[in-house]
């Protein structure tokens, strides 16, 4: 499992560079071995070295730590999402299961920050499902009402409010959700590679092959040495079917996104000088739209059944072409050569928006497939499955295993192709949004 990302995500970019940056050379034993180092992983890494602060825990990452999804996503910190589908009372009762487990998520990410002091430019703004289409009122009543139902604060805005607070005379209607959070992500994600214990000891750029159990104990097979473990946890989110876990139940998506050099004050002010918000689609394969803390504009229109291991500079110039596009739709006035940095990432889905939360043998457990919701969730259940792990029991557990499972996928080739054809239907629907 060789992952190679491109080296243009300004949220990376923003941070400085890590230094003493370690690999597996030689072979290596522990109690606890840990695959992938974003926010699950992490996350449970912190758990267990709390739980067991004598046992050696190993965290291993393909590439350096964070700088997959976690790194790499908008930065929503969400309390609701509307692409569920959910609408009648028994789908109600589904969609409060997940919504208590975004708040759960977004909990652990509170106390992460506030015990560990950290600055990710954390800010309670809400969010926005916008559309320029009036006729997805009807989609954003409904939503409003269920929200209504269980108890989250939201309002309908017209083109006049939202012009005002966004900057932008694109979007027609709009449901205003008071909850969720705006933030850097890689900010996030790097303090919690700051904090990890010293008894976790971190390898990065070291590509898990294969792996297999023989007599109670993990072999993992890297390139440079093989990894004894009496426990695993598998927190590779995206990658969790290459490396053959719940391959039926998951499967990865690419995503692209840019994001623009800092508006000058000019610039900024043609636009009404708005405060931070950020725009979600009401259409599924609509633009995720973002104007940050220092007026960058971040824009997310594409999503695609991709090879999730590389993506070339060629490939991934073709889809800025239409992150340009977007932002001119939304924001005619602004310079062309506006964007300054655009970059790819994957996130996991699953058929019925489930995660994955599980132990699949006696010492084999596995944590992810967060559906794009991976920040508050990730972080959640990497806690929650290491805790699980050790036998625990919580309430959080209970209500993380309260939830709808994921259901089974068609084998290949006919998943690829259903998710194709799926994914045109719903860009053409959205072709305007874009």
């Amino acid at each position: 499992m060789q992952i190679v990302n491109d080296n243009g995500c300004s949220w990376i970019n923003d941070l400085d560079p890590r230094s003493n940056i370690k690999v597996l050379e030689k072979n290596e034993k522990c109690e606890w071995l840990i695959i992938g180092a974003g926010y699950t992983g992490l996350s449970a890494a912190r758990k267990l070295a709390q739980l067991h602060p004598n046992k050696k825990i190993i965290l291993v990452d393909s590439q350096l730590a964070g700088e997959g999804a976690s790194g790499r996503n908008s930065g929503y910190l969400v309390d609701t999402t509307l692409n569920d589908g959910f609408t009648s009372n028994k789908d109600l009762e589904n969609y409060k299961k997940k919504s208590d487990i975004y708040e759960l998520g977004t909990k652990v990410i509170k106390r992460f920050i506030r015990e560990h002091q950290v600055d990710c430019d954390w800010n309670e703004s809400g969010k926005f499902f916008a559309s320029s289409k009036t006729e997805d009122g009807k989609i954003l009543n409904n939503f409003s009402n269920m929200l209504s139902k269980l108890g989250f604060e939201n309002n309908l805005l017209d083109n006049k409010e939202l012009s005002k607070r966004l900057g932008t005379s694109f979007y027609n209607i709009a449901l205003y959700t008071k909850g969720g959070v705006l933030l850097h992500p890689g900010k996030l994600v790097r303090a919690m590679i700051d904090v990890l214990p010293s008894n976790v000891k971190l390898l990065e750029n070291s590509s898990l092959i294969k792996w297999n159990k023989t007599n109670d104990i993990v072999l993992s097979y890297f390139k440079n040495g093989i990894i004894k473990s009496k426990n695993i946890i598998f927190a590779t989110n995206g990658f969790l079917k290459s490396l053959g876990i719940k391959p039926n139940y998951n499967f990865p998506i690419t995503l692209t996104a840019s994001m623009t050099r800092p508006l000058t004050y000019r610039e900024f002010k043609s636009i009404g000088e708005p405060k931070e918000w950020g725009v979600l689609p009401v259409r599924p394969m609509g633009a995720t739209i973002r104007m940050t803390k220092n007026r960058r504009i971040l824009i997310r229109n594409t999503a695609e059944v991709f090879n999730p291991y590389q993506m070339s500079q060629s490939d991934l110039d073709k889809r800025k072409l239409k992150q340009e596009i977007g932002i001119k739709k939304r924001f005619p006035q602004l310079p062309n050569d506006i964007i300054q940095s655009s970059w790819s990432g994957i996130v996991s889905r699953t058929r019925n928006s489930s995660q994955i939360f599980e132990k699949i043998d006696e010492n084999i457990f596995v944590a992810g497939c967060y559906n794009g919701s991976g920040i508050g969730v990730g972080a959640l259940f990497g806690e929650q499955i290491a805790l699980k792990a050790c036998n625990e029991h919580t309430k959080e557990i209970e209500t993380i295993e309260a939830r709808s499972k994921p259901t089974w996928l068609p084998p290949q080739p006919f998943l690829d192709l259903g998710i194709k054809v799926r994914l045109m239907y719903e860009r053409l629907r959205a072709r305007s949004e874009i």
